[in-house]
């Protein structure tokens, strides 16, 4: 029974809802006002049934009024006047209601306790109680047009975000596609076989990444089971010239990154990695309270070798706007070296990645 009510009750117009909660518990307040006037509690239940029906319908005659376009914006000096003017008329039939039903009905009110109070006090007190709601409504009604105001620029903004996010992500495809399938071409003459084993793999990756395309936050496990299938194309494109390590501490597993948002960091690290002895890569990715370390490393230097290394490529500059829409003042990117001698020498890519990323 309880439930069928509360399911009625949601199933109201806002305005009802509050309309009956409002005018309800001054019903109450106005019930032992009038008891405590004429210490009688079938006189009070009786007037105050009276003067809540007017209430009730004067009010709902008034917001038909408010909902015109006079009233669509901010209340006017002229719309403060005219709701006076109108609590003044409602307060009236009040107030003139109340006299002639005292006039039919006697025994509500003796004749001899009747006098200018009988019309003046109603009149004030309900010419007040007609004006606080119409600031109230006003008030209410501006609060619910500044909140639909807000849901409605912050849907506008995850619209624009989730655009331009899916706008870098499609930067990624077609700049990874070229170097994979660059890397298949050439394996083909001498190495068929690797090359079919490439073309495996990245399968599987584009599989991973089509399955993920609608979503810009995924865990880190499927992340890192997206970079899996990344490096083993790459895997199979350099066999044993190829070492990886990847290090994902347990409690970084279930945490939620933007999507694809590692694996250019790794594509660069596999692009313009020393190979002299063979590429080592390194990634460490785990948790530290609300803060996400990744650490993405191979070896080699940031030293220039030509002009495609004199300008940052679209991965890394990729990762910057990533990191700017989906962490915004909640990240820190930075591209480094360490190691003493030269045979050494690491480059290394650090993000702090804090809280859950925007878009989730």
């Amino acid at each position: 029974m309880s439930a069928l009510l509360l399911a009625r009750w949601n199933g109201l117009p806002l305005f009802w809802r509050v309309q009956i909660a409002g005018w309800g518990l001054f019903a109450i307040a106005d019930l032992l006002a009038q008891r405590i006037a004429f210490h009688s509690f079938s006189v009070a239940f009786a007037r105050t049934g009276l003067i809540l029906t007017c209430l009730v319908a004067i009010s709902t005659a008034m917001r038909s009024v408010y909902v015109t376009r006079r009233f669509a914006s901010r209340v006017s000096i002229g719309g403060v006047a005219l709701i006076a003017l109108l609590s003044l008329l409602g307060a009236l039939v009040v107030a003139s209601v109340i006299v002639l039903v005292h006039e039919a009905v006697p025994w509500i009110v003796p004749p001899d306790r009747r006098g200018v109070e009988e019309f003046f006090v109603p009149f004030v007190h309900y010419f007040f109680a007609l004006a606080g709601w119409s600031l109230a409504y006003f008030w209410l009604r501006a609060e619910l047009a500044e909140q639909a105001q807000h849901r409605r620029t912050m849907r506008a903004q995850a619209e624009a975000l989730r655009a331009e996010l899916e706008q870098l992500r499609l930067q990624l495809d077609p700049h990874f596609l070229f170097n994979a399938l660059n890397g298949v071409a050439e394996e083909i003459p001498e190495h068929p076989a690797a090359a079919l084993d490439m073309l495996r793999n990245l399968t599987a990756y584009l599989r991973h990444s089509l399955d993920g395309i609608n979503h810009t936050v995924v865990t880190v496990e499927s992340e890192v089971t997206g970079l899996a299938a990344y490096l083993a194309v790459q895997k199979a494109r350099f066999g044993d010239r190829l070492q990886t390590r990847m290090d994902v501490a347990p409690e970084a597993r279930p945490r939620r990154i933007a999507s694809f948002l590692l694996q250019p960091l790794v594509e660069n690290a596999v692009k313009h990695g020393r190979r002299e002895q063979g590429l080592d890569l390194r990634i460490d990715i785990r948790a530290d309270g609300e803060t996400l370390h990744v650490a993405v490393s191979n070896a080699g230097t940031l030293a220039s070798t030509g002009a495609a290394r004199r300008r940052p490529g679209i991965g890394v500059e990729n990762v910057r706007r990533r990191l700017a829409l989906h962490y915004p003042e909640r990240h820190a990117f930075a591209l480094g070296e360490s190691g003493e001698r030269p045979e050494e020498k690491r480059v290394v890519a650090t993000l702090e990645l804090k809280g859950e990323p925007c878009g989730s």
